[in-house]
């Protein structure tokens, strides 16, 4: 399925893989860090969205019980 904004997608996409290979190793650790930082965080707003009653170490476990599931997916 193709559409109008195609062309744009993939030069966008164009873009910033060729951003990235110019990025160094520690450059390409920190953002991902910062990625991992932000998926979290929304993440968390989401775990608290959902069960408002739920403190805040309570959110943090609910958040780490779906990462450990996500790896235990992955292998």
């Amino acid at each position: 399925m193709s559409n109008q904004f195609t062309p744009l997608i993939d030069a966008l996409y164009r873009d910033d893989v060729l951003e990235a290979r110019l990025m160094s190793s520690e450059e390409k650790v920190v953002l991902g860090e910062e990625l991992f930082e932000y998926a979290c965080s929304i993440t968390l707003a989401g775990i608290r969205s959902q069960n408002p009653g739920f403190s805040q170490e309570e959110c943090e476990r609910e958040l780490q019980r779906r990462i450990d599931l996500s790896e235990l997916m992955e292998k």
